[in-house]
């Protein structure tokens, strides 16, 4: 049974509460003092004067305006200077920026005064968008964009000029925009529709494996039973120092073509060439007194040696290019039994397309060059522009069609288009590679940009004629003319730097020359994709490659109108810098390559303070005399000393250099965090050496 109630304690309670008597006779006030706390926590024990009772205090939270008040004043100071030190920070910071954007400006206006009026132009037009920016703002919180005042109702000056504004942009500014702006709508889509054209033809081609055929295949390697007769004899100009190559060295002649006005180079390139030619390498340097021309000045220059005409074809490299040992093997053959052929094109692979976000946004252009634009056009109509370096002509074809001429800054595609015009074709290589370097600093790559824009116009300015008056077919012509020139070296500029850079932001206070969704957003993404389809690694970069796109057809534009209309910086040849990170790259694949080859490998590690002292290594495989790797600075000296040094188990202990005879060594030193590797070839050795800092 449940235990029945019991009322004794309640009854009690209600007495006591009739009789005055406060059981809890204090409320709780809640206080964050450190002292209040202590002393709330003494009168806990304490009993209240006038009840018997043990009482215990427990104090609510306290309800005092004054000190609510007081607390939320310092929160609001607190909050206040937090946000003003951020505005201060922000309105730093744009400050630094627009004084940046004016220093540069006025530093490449001042450095360049052939771009001055274009950069001086483009400086105007940025102070018009600003102030029409500040002008609207005006306007908006005035609320004029939702009721605009006329000329009429007017009350104000501001007014009467916001609306006399209106209507000028309304009846002035827009219908020429919109026309501007449809043009250019046209030329996009009919260059987006040639590049889908392109993409779908590589496609194709991938899908039939569609490639070129060689009439006959070479032995890779050297062979004992080769018959020389079956080696044409082949010129290579510009450098391939490089004994690796397969091809027989009775066959092969190189020439190295100097420009260069420090005598301290050309001492080093004509010891270089005398060290090859001991190892009995045909090679032979020449350097030109009178430097006029340019590159095309030089070659030229070097086909009219008298020795040229025993030669049939001729390999033309670039400094920072690296073939491989079987590049000639692999081209040569495409002549054979192709006597109309003239060129043989190969592609171009980098080495640095990851060095940053500029080699990789050029990377995403060049591979669509080669991979979709020169194979699709080698495949179909057997002809493309020339890229000036990695490919093989047929001397004749030179010669018949007039030579290197330094009419333009782009020679290739001059002496290109020349021997299409004369009935020669072209054949584009794929899968001969060549390796190469891309231009790592801004200003090397806008040159370079400069260059390959303008030199364009130049030559269709002037061979517009000849090719009109050409024997080809008209449907050749058509291509050369709209397709080529017309439309990829021409419209391409004009279009993205008009429509993006100069319509676009007129839109935004002209808004009745509004362009459409799909121009601005979704035909721009599509043919971005479409670019960097051949290269996928690239796709988390496609909003910068976008972005970088619409940014460099300033350069572009600016490069196109020079070369159209002849203005002074359209002659202008600058070479684009490198840092030579090619010839490392070869050399590192080479060394992984031989290090498991049949010749003995020895490593020598040396401490010596802030120097990494290497030995250089002989035929007998022992060291002759030491080399010097500065680690902090990156300077590699060879020290004609003699070998000494002490073998201490595990490394050489040498004594300090005292030589002041100093001689370059080449050779390979990579860094990885605190490992330095180096490797180099000497006498068909390989060596390596490995360092680790304490």
């Amino acid at each position: 049974m449940p235990r029945p109630p019991n009322y004794e304690f309640q009854d009690w309670w209600n007495k006591q509460r009739e009789n005055g008597h406060d059981v809890v006779p204090e409320k709780y006030e809640c206080t964050t003092n450190s002292d209040n706390i202590n002393n709330n926590n003494n009168n806990n024990n304490h009993h209240h004067p006038n009840s018997p009772f043990l009482t215990v205090e427990i104090r609510n939270p306290s309800s005092d305006p004054a000190v609510d008040k007081e607390m939320r004043a310092r929160s609001v100071r607190q909050l206040s200077g937090i946000y003003l030190l951020k505005l201060q920070q922000i309105a730093y910071s744009v400050v630094y920026a627009v004084i940046y954007v004016v220093r540069t400006i006025q530093s490449r206006s001042a450095s360049d005064s052939s771009h001055s009026r274009f950069y001086r132009a483009i400086k105007w037009m940025l102070i018009l968008v600003i102030s029409l920016l500040c002008f609207e703002l005006a306007a908006y919180f005035k609320g004029w964009h939702f009721s605009p005042p006329t000329a009429e109702t007017a009350e104000l000056m501001v007014e009467f000029v916001y609306a006399t504004w209106l209507q000028v942009r309304a009846d002035y500014l827009a219908p020429p925009l919109k026309s501007l702006g449809h043009t250019c709508i046209v030329l996009f889509l009919i260059q987006s529709l040639d590049r889908l054209v392109l993409v779908i033809g590589c496609a194709w081609i991938k899908f039939k494996k569609v490639k070129p055929k060689a009439a006959m295949a070479y032995p890779v390697g050297k062979g004992d039973d080769e018959d020389l007769e079956d080696y044409p004899m082949v010129l290579v100009q510009i450098p391939m120092c490089n004994e690796r190559e397969d091809w027989p060295k009775e066959r092969m002649l190189v020439q190295i073509l100097d420009d260069s006005d420090d005598l301290d180079v050309q001492l080093l390139i004509k010891a270089e060439v005398l060290k090859w030619q001991q190892r009995g390498v045909h090679i032979i340097y020449r350097h030109r007194l009178i430097r006029s021309g340019y590159k095309a000045g030089n070659l030229n220059s070097a086909m009219g040696c008298d020795y040229v005409k025993d030669y049939e074809f001729v390999a033309i490299f670039d400094a920072d290019f690296q073939p491989t040992p079987d590049f000639l093997k692999k081209t040569i053959p495409y002549f054979k039994g192709n006597d109309d052929l003239a060129l043989v094109q190969t592609r171009w692979s980098f080495v640095n397309k990851d060095e940053n976000l500029l080699t990789r946004l050029q990377n995403i252009n060049l591979s669509f060059h080669f991979e979709v634009e020169q194979q699709v056009n080698g495949v179909f109509i057997n002809f493309f522009g020339f890229n000036g370096t990695a490919g093989v002509w047929r001397i004749k074809a030179l010669e018949e069609c007039g030579g290197w001429l330094d009419r333009t800054t782009v020679e290739d595609m001059d002496i290109a288009v020349r021997a299409h015009l004369c009935g020669w074709k072209f054949v584009y290589v794929n899968d001969v590679k060549c390796l190469c370097e891309l231009p790592e600093s801004y200003e090397a790559y806008k040159k370079q940009q400069h260059r390959w824009h303008s030199g364009p116009m130049q030559l269709f300015r002037m061979c517009f004629i000849d090719i009109i008056r050409s024997k080809v077919s008209w449907a050749k012509k058509a291509n050369l003319i709209f397709l080529f020139f017309l439309l990829r070296k021409l419209v391409l500029p004009f279009y993205s730097f008009t429509l993006f850079c100069i319509i676009l932001p007129l839109t935004m206070f002209i808004p009745e020359a509004e362009l459409p969704a799909w121009v601005v957003s979704y035909v721009p993404g599509f043919m971005s994709i479409l670019n960097i389809l051949p290269a996928p690694r690239s796709f988390p970069f496609i909003v910068p490659y976008l972005l970088f796109e619409n940014t460099m057809s300033v350069t572009k534009f600016n490069a196109m109108i020079s070369g159209l209309f002849r203005f002074g910086s359209s002659y202008e040849w600058i070479v684009t810098k490198k840092l030579g990170r090619s010839s490392e790259a070869d050399l590192v694949a080479f060394a992984e390559k031989e290090s498991d080859s049949t010749f003995p490998s020895e490593k020598f590690v040396v401490r010596t303070g802030d120097a990494l002292l290497l030995p250089v290594i002989s035929r007998n495989l022992f060291p002759s005399c030491w080399s010097r790797f500065d680690w902090r600075t990156g300077e590699y000296d060879e020290f004609l000393e003699p070998f000494s040094g002490n073998w201490n188990g595990d490394h050489w202990q040498c004594p300090s250099m005292a030589s002041n005879t100093i001689k370059p060594l080449k050779f390979l030193a990579l860094t990885q965090s605190n490992l330095f590797t180096c490797a180099w070839l000497t006498d068909r050795v390989h060596c390596t050496t490995e360092y680790l800092s304490d």
